[in-house]
């Protein structure tokens, strides 16, 4: 048996974070919720039940966790470091796909969240 696909996802992490267009938003900061799915080869560790032949969870949390903490006037901009982040990291990684919301955002509209989905390839 082989594994024919695989992903690491890590859903709904929230963090307070100050990005923004308006230099307000990136005073009073806001509430966002990221969402990451990262192909990764894990069928080794089917087999050997060792957290070296995959990806760790907490270590793909501490990249997102860095990169929120940058405050940026783009959520692409933020994407975009967390895609390169993980990347850099963890080199068995194939593919990252972000999604980004920030909840709450000041645009006159009754809405949850606004934000995006991007794919990216090593």
């Amino acid at each position: 048996m082989k594994t024919t696909a695989s992903y690491i996802c890590l859903k709904n992490l929230r963090y307070y974070a100050y990005h923004g267009v308006a230099e307000q938003e990136r005073v009073v900061g806001n509430e966002y919720v990221v969402c990451l799915r990262c192909k990764v080869d894990v069928d080794r560790a089917t087999r050997t039940d060792d957290v070296a032949d995959t990806v760790s969870y907490a270590d793909l949390c501490e990249v997102v966790g860095r990169e929120m903490a940058i405050p940026s006037r783009l959520l692409e901009h933020v994407c975009g470091r967390i895609a390169r982040g993980v990347f850099e990291r963890f080199p068995a990684v194939e593919e990252v796909e972000v999604e980004l919301f920030k909840r709450n955002p000041p645009m006159g509209a009754d809405i949850e969240s606004a934000g995006l989905r991007m794919s990216f390839s090593g």
